[in-house]
Formats: structure tokens, C-alpha cells, sequence
């Protein structure tokens, strides 16, 4: 299953290697990152493949939750089949 992961907030060091951390250690492949910083907030959007994943879904989402109270902005894990059904036009 493709994941889309999405962060946005004040932009600090450190935000891509936590995350990219984290996907590493679930066994989370990235196929895809596009990040910018505009006027210091950071807005990031990365799909990602679970097929080989050591966790589920809900488990990532839960990972990113805690991690994205720590570090102090959003963090949003979707399949990428709801995150396309939520965007359609």
C-alpha cells in the first residue's frame, strides 16, 4: 500500500530527518518528497510504499502523531487511495 504523508508548520531543523527516521525504522520505503519553505513554514508532502513495512497503518499514524506534538507541527498519514478519493475535484 502507497501512503501520502503530510507536514506543515514552522519550519526548524531537523523535521525531514525526524521523519525520514521514522519511515526508515517501520520499514517505510519514500518513492517521493516535495518540500518548500515560504516565509518560515514548511510544508512538505512525501508518498511513501508500506508493502514491506514492519507496521500497520494505524500504528504509523500513531508514530506520527506522537511525533508531530513533539516537534510542533502537523502531521498527516493517509493511504493514498483516501488522500486521492479527499482531493478529487
Amino acid at each position: 500500500m502507497r501512503i501520502v504523508l503530510t507536514i506543515v508548520g514552522k519550519d526548524k531543523v531537523g523535521i525531514i530527518a525526524k521523519v525520514s527516521n521514522a519511515l526508515a525504522n517501520a520499514g517505510v520505503n519514500i518513492l517521493n518528497i516535495n518540500q518548500n519553505i515560504m516565509e518560515g513554514f514548511f510544508n512538505m508532502v512525501l508518498i511513501a510504499d508500506m508493502s514491506e513495512s514492519k507496521v500497520d497503518l494505524l500504528a504509523l499514524k500513531k508514530i506520527f502523531n506522537e511525533m508531530s506534538e513533539e516537534i510542533g507541527v502537523e502531521i498527516r498519514v493517509q493511504s493514498e487511495e483516501i488522500f486521492a478519493t479527499m482531493h478529487r475535484v
